[in-house]
């Protein structure tokens, strides 16, 4: 009654997917992995290790991206989408940094998604960035990082996001006052 061969395929299919997802996953690991570390080399203003973290972490991403074109199926998967954007943010954290620019999605070569994700999760690391910078006294980086986010924020409205997106948005308004704060408090100070 039923076929044999067509199950024995299917089987093999479905072994096949598995251990690219499992590979996926693991290789997706490495790739958060590697962004918080550039982002706390970035932190430290540790700029040559940083360097080297975005070389390793765009490796990682051309990995990540070979594996999922096995399937499209895999572009699905959450730890996929999850690598993405915590390379999203992290790269932008470190262009931020270094070259004053947030690269575009193209530039990133990563979906939607993913961009806005690492956009919203940006403006989080800028906010610590300001804070640092405020206590070694860069108030002018203070006021730059604060209409950055506030950018974002003003851009960020016109788009229809849901679940995850929107709560990453509503996250963007908390940093934004926090930011707003500091710059009143440096105002206040006579410090700008």
């Amino acid at each position: 009654m039923l076929n044999k061969k067509d199950l024995e395929q299917l089987k093999k299919e479905l072994f096949n997917y598995n251990a690219k997802r499992e590979e996926l996953i693991k290789k997706s690991r490495d790739i958060v992995a590697s962004s918080k570390q550039l982002i706390y080399a970035v932190h430290r203003d540790d700029l040559k290790t940083a360097e080297q973290k975005v070389k390793q972490i765009e490796k990682e991403k051309a990995e990540i991206e070979k594996i999922a074109q096995a399937d499209a199926d895999l572009h699905s998967e959450g730890s996929f989408f999850m690598a993405l954007q915590e390379y999203a943010e992290a790269v932008m954290y470190y262009q931020f940094v270094t070259k004053n620019k947030i690269p575009t999605s193209g530039e990133l070569g990563i979906c939607v998604d993913s961009y806005l994700g690492g956009l919203a999760d940006l403006t989080g690391e800028v906010f610590r960035r300001a804070v640092y910078l405020a206590g070694k006294g860069d108030y002018l980086a203070v006021v730059k990082i604060r209409d950055l986010v506030e950018e974002i924020y003003g851009e960020l409205m016109y788009f229809e996001l849901k679940d995850e997106l929107r709560r990453k948005f509503d996250a963007i308004k908390y940093d934004l006052r926090k930011l707003e704060d500091l710059v009143l408090e440096l105002k206040l100070k006579n410090k700008i």
